[in-house]
């Protein structure tokens, strides 16, 4: 009985992501609908831009930051400076296998059969033979790492980005990759493992997870910062680049052998790069 409990707060909790996700993503399209210049030069730079949000964003963005310059950073330098590096690319291997049954399923739904055997092979031997993913013996047996999440999918399908928006926490997104993420937290297979364990288990691999990806996030962010008039410009634009270029791989028309398993990406455009 307690196990059901657990197990069905942990189902709740990522409802109610998925629905405070859809809700900022169906307001900004709203906005989108509603504030569209009428001066054809105007039109021209609102259009480039795909944020017709922007002072709200901009709000957001500044609060990310805050909290990030607070918290998030200061813990991911820490973990950087401190925790050695094979055990940091052990956990980074660990929470990218625990990943593997999502991309999985997002391979599938693009239609990508082969790169989903892919998926499927490097799940069974880093679990079965890497110590539960902690070693990536797949990536030396010719089954180098791919992401693939929901965004990408609906982007694959056809399905627009929509307006730019700033979420809270989560950061730069837009309409379809916003409904995205939620939809991830609700369908996510290790959200529906049963038990108190389990649950704890989930929560702490968010966290690491987290960490992991800041992490890799320090030195490029930095540089882009540095280097950036307006950092919020800069961040939207190498977003947007960033995720027109994954949905462009996922759908045929980009080189999927250059994407590995770094935050930042080999061969396309990242979000140092904008």
């Amino acid at each position: 009985m307690v196990h059901v409990t657990h197990s069905t707060t942990a189902i709740r909790r990522a409802r109610g992501v998925f629905v405070a996700l859809t809700l900022i993503a169906t307001g900004s399209l709203l906005a989108a609908c509603a504030d569209v210049p009428t001066d054809p030069d105007a039109r021209i730079a609102y259009e480039q831009k795909n944020d017709p949000i922007e002072p709200a964003n901009r709000g957001v963005f500044a609060a990310n930051e805050y909290v990030d310059k607070h918290a998030f950073k200061p813990v991911a330098m820490a973990y950087r400076d401190n925790v050695p590096d094979p055990l940091q690319r052990g956990i980074h291997n660990f929470v990218t296998n625990l990943s593997e049954p999502m991309i999985e399923m997002n391979d599938l739904l693009q239609g990508n059969f082969a790169l989903g055997w892919i998926t499927f092979q490097r799940f069974m031997l880093n679990t079965l033979v890497g110590g539960f993913g902690f070693f990536d013996v797949a990536a030396g047996n010719n089954l180098p790492f791919h992401d693939a999440d929901f965004g990408q999918t609906f982007g694959v399908w056809g399905i627009s980005e929509g307006p730019y928006v700033m979420l809270p926490v989560f950061g730069p997104s837009n309409v379809r990759d916003a409904i995205g993420t939620g939809l991830s937290f609700v369908l996510d297979p290790w959200t529906f493992v049963g038990g108190a364990n389990a649950v704890y288990a989930n929560y702490s691999r968010t966290g690491v997870s987290a960490v992991d990806t800041r992490t890799a996030y320090i030195d490029p962010l930095n540089e882009m910062e540095q280097n950036s008039l307006d950092f919020y410009a800069s961040m939207r634009s190498a977003y947007r680049q960033h995720r027109a270029y994954e949905v462009r791989s996922a759908g045929g028309n980009g080189d999927v052998t250059d994407r590995d398993s770094s935050s930042v990406t080999v061969g396309e455009p990242d979000m140092s790069d904008p």
